[in-house]
């Protein structure tokens, strides 16, 4: 995996410079999601790495429909194509997402919670997170019943475990220690 992400890396980020400087980073990033979808498909996978299959035809493959051959988006895909470098795609879509969000001055937080989140407090947990972090906050929210109570947020560069097993883990711990 950790392979996998420094070869990616440096295909993000030259998407990244290509989509920021036409000034379409929506149209990129739903583009690398259809191309990062494709790619995960194993039938597809077994395809790029096949000598017969040519780089023309993997790009047509992982192009989304009615997108032009010679757009930039295509001659992205065809030096990925090129270099047998397909299976990347959704490593390269998940960091140009990172650095689409860097630069719209947005933070993804991923919340787990003991139980489902509704709307309000949702909203109250975003406020929050956005006057700590000073950022747009985009909330991905998940369940997981072990963690009895509580939540655990997740910044990417920062955990915050408030869930009542981390508390028992902590407590656990301390005493034992």
């Amino acid at each position: 995996m950790a392979q996998a992400i420094t070869l990616a890396r440096p295909y993000a980020r030259a998407a990244f410079e290509l989509a920021h400087g036409a000034g379409s980073l929506g149209a990129w990033s739903q583009a690398l999601a259809f191309a990062a979808e494709v790619a995960k498909d194993a039938r597809v996978a077994n395809l790029g790495n096949d000598p017969r299959v040519q780089p023309e035809q993997l790009v047509a493959i992982h192009l989304p429909q009615g997108m032009a051959a010679d757009a930039p988006f295509a001659r992205f895909l065809g030096e990925l194509a090129e270099h047998r470098r397909m299976a990347l795609l959704p490593e390269i879509a998940a960091l140009y997402e990172e650095y689409k969000r860097e630069s719209e001055s947005q933070l993804l937080v991923k919340v787990t919670s003991a139980f489902a989140l509704d709307a309000a407090q949702a909203e109250q947990l975003k406020a929050s997170l956005k006057r700590r972090f000073k950022r747009e906050i985009e909330l991905e929210t998940s369940v997981d019943a072990s963690l009895l109570g509580g939540v655990v947020i997740d910044t990417g560069s920062e955990v915050i475990d408030g869930s009542a097993r981390g508390r028992l883990s902590r407590l656990t711990s301390a005493l034992t220690h």
